[in-house]
């Protein structure tokens, strides 16, 4: 039976993206689920309520114990399931601004020259479909393209760095004829219908920082927010794209970045969390370098903000990203990302009522 491999499943991507797949395949067509050993109940979880919300997919799903970080994934030779492959979605990475190298590395670079290995080991692949990240940019100054990956960037942590190398033997395996499309999300909040998410990271740090203050808020307000943008989009936006653009013949090859085409700056953001709160916002201006030593330095200031250090290089990037493949490649669609200030009201809302939510991600 001809399968689609997943990696990244049970995560928040993978458990979108199967059912979208599997219902643009035809029925013969399954899906099989490389899971770890930790994840396994978690993964079996999932699965359940997907069959019992699209019980067609009863028999379509199927889950494999492996771990990516091994050069046979963990399955031995696998030769049958090679010959059934017909696309692969590799989703799975740490996603962690603070996470050291050595994992880093093994995970996000490893884990991806082993998937590029097994895909070069399928006859019939069609597809590798490909999750990188807009900040394989690091630190740049200035525009980053979709035609743009080696700039001469610096990087702010060993994500984006091995994101960046990821992506770099990903495109040389393109160069060699493996057929893959790369999807680099910006900054992914929760769902712009419903306000959903499955951890408060990145821009919600700033979001409850203002939430739990009273009528008046006091913001830190580090570098250029005026100039600084902090280009986020919607989760359900990432997978409405990349579920489109996967099933499309004239995506192959491409690089398709899913970001704001209008990003908001800093200070608007901080302007429309205020107004999405309910609160009027008092700015405090301080050098970028200061208030990362303070977080990193001073113990009582990192537990009022409850901001990692790492969070203060996104509200000062000086990058700005553009998305002209993703844009024809949706025209018509009806796609788009919204703005923030249209669905920022549904976020807190959200925040607001599952305060237990926490900042973790699945990895």
């Amino acid at each position: 039976m001809p399968s689609v491999f997943f990696t990244g499943f049970p995560g928040f991507l993978g458990s979108a993206l199967l059912p979208r797949t599997l219902k643009r395949h035809a029925d013969e067509v399954s899906a099989t689920c490389l899971v770890q050993a930790r994840f396994m109940p978690l993964a079996q979880r999932r699965v359940g309520e997907l069959r019992r919300a699209i019980p067609s997919l009863a028999d379509r799903i199927h889950l494999v114990e492996g771990d990516i970080t091994r050069p046979d994934l963990g399955l031995g030779e696998a030769s049958e399931l090679k010959r059934e492959v017909v696309e692969i979605f590799h989703l799975a990475a740490i996603y962690d601004l603070a996470v050291r190298r050595e994992p880093a590395m093994r995970v996000n670079l490893d884990g991806t020259r082993h998937l590029l290995d097994f895909a070069a080991a399928c006859p019939g692949l069609r597809r590798f479909q490909y999750v990188s990240t807009c900040y394989v940019s690091g630190r740049y100054d200035g525009v980053f393209s979709e035609r743009d990956l080696e700039k001469g960037q610096s990087f702010q942590n060993y994500y984006e760095e091995t994101k960046f190398l990821a992506e770099l033997e990903v495109q040389r395996r393109l160069r060699d004829g493996v057929p893959v499309t790369v999807y680099r999300p910006a900054i992914v909040v929760g769902d712009s219908t419903v306000g959903s998410t499955q951890k408060y990271d990145g821009p919600y740090y700033l979001f409850r920082l203002i939430a739990r203050q009273g009528r008046l808020a006091l913001v830190p307000k580090v570098g250029a927010p005026g100039r600084s943008q902090f280009n986020l989009v919607p989760s359900d936006y990432v997978v409405n794209a990349i579920a489109h653009l996967a099933g499309l013949e004239s995506t192959r090859g491409q690089v398709f970045q899913l970001c704001d085409p209008n990003p908001l700056t800093m200070d608007e953001v901080m302007d429309a969390a205020g107004e999405a709160l309910g609160k009027r916002l008092f700015k405090l201006r301080l050098p970028a370098g200061l208030a990362r030593a303070a977080l990193r330095r001073t113990p009582a200031i990192a537990r009022a903000l409850q901001i990692p250090p790492e969070t203060l290089d996104y509200l000062t990037l000086p990058t700005r990203y553009t998305c002209e493949n993703t844009l024809v490649g949706l025209e018509g669609s009806g796609i788009h990302c919204p703005g923030l200030r249209d669905y920022l009201p549904r976020l807190v809302e959200f925040m607001k009522a599952h305060p237990e939510i926490g900042s973790a991600a699945m990895s």
